[in-house]
């Protein structure tokens, strides 16, 4: 799994497509062929970015969590894959963002790739700038699920 980091602004072409920064590029491995699988973020008005190793990965997690005659289950695999598209990159790191995600996601000319744990958030930076904004919650949140936590360091 790659754990990318970085926050990167990026443009969007008329075609619709974006520049993979190279600093992503490189997390995942030189010379690599950039497939990836494109869907809508479940939870965010943003859009995640999945290498396919990862994708059939997190694709496998929830088959094995999951029982597709539960309907309650089926809806969860349908949110999970709703929108969800395979793409390629080219040699030069672009990737082509169907016209249809990049309207859900209220991503224009302008976008804001996000690194975060096995996945490329894309967002449009009006709504990235505002998921900053409410830090009292997000503090909330970290004490919440991370307040009691307590770790050694030889298991990191």
């Amino acid at each position: 799994m790659v754990i990318f980091t970085g926050e990167y602004d990026c443009k969007v072409d008329a075609k619709g497509r974006i520049m993979l920064p190279t600093a992503f590029r490189k997390q995942m491995g030189e010379g690599e062929l950039y497939r990836f699988v494109i869907k809508k973020d479940p939870y965010e008005s943003c859009l995640e970015l999945f290498t396919m190793d990862e994708w059939e990965r997190q694709t496998k997690f929830i088959l094995k969590n999951t029982n597709p005659y539960d309907p309650e289950h089926r809806q969860l695999l349908r949110e999970f894959r709703t929108g969800a598209t395979e793409l390629d990159g080219d040699n030069t790191g672009r990737i082509l963002i169907p016209a249809r995600l990049l309207k859900v996601a209220a991503i224009d000319k302008d976008t804001v790739l996000l690194g975060n744990i096995g996945k490329i958030e894309i967002w449009s930076p009006e709504l990235y700038l505002n998921m900053h904004k409410d830090v009292e919650a997000k503090s909330d949140r970290f004490k919440r699920i991370l307040g009691n936590v307590t770790y050694n360091l030889d298991d990191l």
